[in-house]
C-alpha cells in the first residue's frame, strides 16, 4: 500500500463519487458544517470535472457542448467550503476507517496520484451505476454505453465520423451504413432517439451532401419488456410510441438481444438487425467493486442495502444513496426508483442527518416523495405522469436541471450563466460538428 494521507482532524466526512447527488450533499455539508468548522468534508471523485448524467445522451446527439456546462470540482470545492480528491475508489477497510484508492496515470501512463488509503469518521457512498449489459456476448467490444461524459464525446465522434465516411464513400450505401440501434427503451434510450432525429439532420444541413436524412439515417430500438417506457403507465408507453414512430424511429419490444457484432444485433428469436453504431441503454448496475465491499450487504446488482435512514445495515458510520444503493420504498413492491430526483432527496436528507450524526442524535428516517419522472423528446414534447406538448414541455424538463444548478451555485450563478449560453448559442449552430 502507498502513502496514507489521512489527517487527523474531528468527524471527517468523506463522500466518494461526485455524481448529481454526491456534489449536492458536499456542497451543502461543506456550506454547513464545514465553514462553521464543525467537520471536515472530502469530495473524492475519479473525473476533474462534472456533468449532470442526465444530460449525456444531449452530449452524445451533438445538440449540447459538455464543455459549457462542465463543472471543475476544485472550483467547486474552493466556493463551498470542501476538499476534492482525485481518485477512485477501490476497496474499504472498515475495521481501520478507510477507504482504499487506486493509482491514478494520465495518458502517457505516468503518475498522477499514487495508491493510497483516506481516513474518515463517517462514509457517504454515492458511486452511481454503471449500464448492466448482463454479459451479452459481443456487448463489451461493440457497444457503447452513456455512463460517462467521455462515453458520450466518443459516441458523438463516432456518429459524425460515420457521416463523413458516408458522404465521401461509393453510393448506395451499404446494409447497415448509417443505422443506430439503441438496444433499451427507457428514459435514456427514448431520449437519445428523439435527439438524434433532430441533430442528425441538422449536421447534414451543415454540408454532406450525398447524405439523405430520412432515406440514409434510420434508428431503431430494441426493447426485451412488452412495451417501452416499462417504468411509466401504459398509456404513456403508448404515447410515446406514436411520437417516436412518426419521427421514423423503428421500435422492438419483447425482443431480447442475444449477441452484438460489428455490423449489428442479433435478438433471441434470430432477426439481425444491422446497425454502424450500437448503444446500450438496458438495465444498470452499481460498479463491481461494491459486490465485496469488507462484509457490506449488496444485492445481486451490486447495490449496496440500506435503510430508512440511508445508513448500510452492517455499519452505522457507512451511509449509500443513489443509484449505488437500494432502499425499501414502503408501500410498493421495488425499491425507490434510480431516479435524479430521488438522489437530490437523499442528498438534502443527509444534509440534515449527518450533522444529527456528529451529536450523536437519532437519525430521521427518509420518505421518498415521488413527483413522477419526464421523458424528453427533445423540441417535439415530454412525456412523464402528465403529457404536455411543445415548449413549455421542454421547460418543465430543463428546469429538473436548473433545480440541480441552483443547489450548486444559488441564484444569481444560475441566472447568468443561462442568459451567458442563450446568447452565445445565437451565434453558434445548434449542433455539435467536430
Amino acid at each position: 500500500m502507498g502513502q496514507n494521507v489521512r489527517e487527523e482532524e474531528p468527524q471527517a466526512h468523506r463522500i466518494v463519487g461526485g455524481g448529481a447527488g454526491g456534489l449536492e450533499l458536499a456542497t451543502r455539508l461543506g456550506e454547513t458544517l464545514g465553514r462553521k468548522g464543525l467537520a471536515s468534508i472530502t469530495l473524492v471523485d475519479c473525473s476533474r470535472t462534472h456533468l449532470w448524467k442526465p444530460l449525456l445522451h444531449r452530449v452524445a446527439a451533438g445538440s449540447m457542448d459538455r464543455n459549457d456546462h462542465d463543472l471543475p470540482y476544485l472550483a467547486q470545492a474552493r466556493w463551498h467550503r470542501f476538499r476534492f480528491q482525485l481518485g477512485r475508489m477501490k476497496g474499504l477497510s472498515r475495521s481501520l476507517r478507510e477507504v482504499l484508492l487506486s493509482e491514478e496515470l494520465d495518458d502517457d501512463g505516468i503518475q498522477i496520484m499514487p495508491e493510497r488509503s483516506i481516513g474518515y469518521d463517517t462514509l457517504v457512498i454515492a458511486v452511481g451505476s454503471r449500464t448492466n449489459d448482463f454479459g451479452t456476448p459481443g456487448a463489451s467490444q461493440y457497444a457503447l454505453s452513456l455512463d460517462t461524459p467521455e462515453d458520450a464525446n466518443r459516441f458523438h465522434l463516432r456518429l459524425l465520423n460515420a457521416c463523413l465516411r458516408a458522404n465521401a464513400g461509393p453510393q448506395p450505401l451499404s446494409e447497415g451504413q448509417l443505422q443506430i440501434a439503441i438496444i433499451g427503451a427507457g428514459a435514456t434510450g427514448v431520449e437519445l432517439a428523439a435527439e438524434l432525429h433532430n441533430t442528425t439532420r441538422e449536421l447534414v444541413a451543415f454540408g454532406p451532401e450525398h447524405i439523405e436524412p430520412e432515406r440514409d439515417l434510420k434508428v431503431t430500438m430494441v426493447e426485451a419488456a412488452p412495451r417501452m417506457l416499462p417504468a411509466l403507465p401504459e398509456r404513456l408507453s403508448d404515447a410515446t410510441q406514436r411520437l417516436l414512430e412518426k419521427m421514423r424511429v423503428k421500435v422492438l419490444t419483447g425482443e431480447r438481444v442475444t449477441q452484438v457484432s460489428a455490423d449489428g444485433i442479433r435478438t433471441s428469436d434470430g432477426q439481425h438487425v444491422p446497425a454502424e453504431l450500437v448503444v446500450w441503454a438496458a438495465g444498470i448496475k452499481a460498479p463491481d467493486f461494491l459486490a465485496n465491499f469488507d462484509g457490506l450487504e449488496t444485492n445481486r446488482s451490486n447495490q449496496l442495502i440500506v435503510d430508512q435512514t440511508l445508513q448500510t445495515t452492517r455499519d452505522r458510520n457507512i451511509f449509500a444513496f443513489g443509484d449505488c444503493s437500494s432502499c425499501l420504498w414502503p408501500g410498493h413492491e421495488a425499491p425507490v426508483p434510480p431516479r435524479a430526483q430521488a438522489a437530490h432527496q437523499q442528498a438534502s436528507h443527509l444534509t440534515r442527518s449527518l450533522k444529527k450524526h456528529i451529536q450523536g442524535k437519532p437519525l430521521d428516517v427518509w420518505v421518498y416523495r415521488d413527483f413522477g419522472s419526464l421523458v424528453s423528446l427533445g423540441k417535439y414534447s415530454t412525456v412523464g405522469s402528465l403529457m404536455i406538448e411543445g415548449y413549455f414541455a421542454r421547460l418543465m424538463y430543463l428546469s429538473l436541471y436548473k433545480t440541480h444548478e441552483y443547489t450548486l451555485h444559488g441564484f444569481a450563478k444560475v441566472l447568468f450563466d443561462t442568459l451567458a449560453r442563450l446568447i452565445v448559442r445565437q451565434t453558434e449552430p445548434h449542433v455539435k460538428l467536430h
